[in-house]
């Protein structure tokens, strides 16, 4: 019965010491075995169950997925002495987990550190260039003023690098310093940009007044083409009306003519009916309803008037 015990005693100490011996890897995730603060071993990068010395060995476990630093907000000052405020974001992975022990001991730390090395890798590429480098990508904007569709966008400059390259510049001139410490650097953005507080006001003063001069252009542009089309409109007005006036002299004309060769006909035919004709005329041009005529019944002007029909 005691042997009996004694077996059961040492099974449970056996079972005990195997399980505080076999501890697990998760997916993403490395392992560092220290002995006493100090690394034994190789990392332990495959994920699985694994083995150490139990109460001598303590595991120290590490991500191996990529995460994610978020930067302060810090002013800075561009070349030409424009004071902006940047905010960055990166992304960076642990890939030597002993070395990253060694110099940082935990995620906390090597955060502080990023911070200043990101900080002033920023710091130092923006300082060198100007604003318009930071803000934009391409001179595609220029090209379009160019072609004539932002004309009035007349001072904008030219930048050789863009926003994109300078992102470029700030992961290569941090990646060698933060490989240092046992991560990688994947890549850095520059999250958001904004004018520091004492200019802000004056940089919306001179929006505010660029605004105001585009729209002085565009109304001038306006009234440009509203003289122009009110020119044409005149021009066309005046060819109009000297085409009507031609055309109806020239009408009239014809009129005319053929009323003389008609006037002419009947004067060959009967000259008297002719003079008649005429004598009537000249009673309805000369002789107004509100006219009143004084003159002798033998004046040559009545003699029509005075003359007796013939009696067949």
């Amino acid at each position: 019965m005691q042997k009996q015990m004694i077996h059961l005693i040492w099974i449970l100490v056996v079972l005990v010491a195997v399980g505080s011996a076999a501890y697990t890897v998760r997916e993403g995730e490395q392992v560092i075995i220290t002995q006493f603060g100090a690394p034994v071993g190789d990392p332990v990068l495959e994920a699985g169950l694994h083995f150490r010395i139990p109460y001598l060995h303590e595991i120290k476990r590490f991500e191996k997925r990529i995460l994610n630093w978020d930067g302060v907000p810090k002013m800075i000052t561009t070349k030409g002495n424009k004071y902006i405020i940047t905010d960055t974001t990166a992304r960076w992975r642990i890939v030597d987990p002993l070395k990253f022990l060694q110099t940082l001991r935990d995620e906390r730390t090597a955060r502080t550190r990023l911070d200043d090395i990101l900080d002033g890798a920023t710091r130092k590429v923006i300082s060198a260039h100007r604003l318009v480098e930071v803000v934009r990508n391409t001179n595609e904007i220029i090209s379009k003023r160019d072609t004539g569709s932002l004309a009035i966008l007349s001072d904008l400059q030219e930048i050789e690098k863009g926003r994109e390259k300078l992102s470029d510049e700030i992961l290569k001139s941090a990646k060698p310093e933060v490989a240092s410490l046992g991560i990688e650097l994947i890549d850095i953005q520059l999250k958001r940009i904004s004018y520091e507080q004492s200019v802000e006001r004056k940089v919306y003063e001179r929006m505010i007044s660029e605004q105001q001069r585009i729209a002085e252009e565009s109304r001038s542009i306006g009234r440009g083409e509203y003289a122009k089309i009110q020119g044409k409109i005149s021009k066309d007005l005046q060819k109009i009306q000297s085409e009507a006036y031609q055309k109806s002299q020239q009408v009239r004309g014809e009129a005319e003519a053929k009323a003389i060769a008609i006037y002419a006909e009947a004067f060959e035919r009967d000259p008297g009916f002719y003079r008649f004709l005429r004598t009537i005329e000249a009673y309805k041009e000369g002789l107004k309803p509100e006219t009143q005529v004084l003159m002798s019944m033998d004046s040559d002007f009545f003699n029509f008037l005075r003359a007796k029909p013939k009696r067949q």
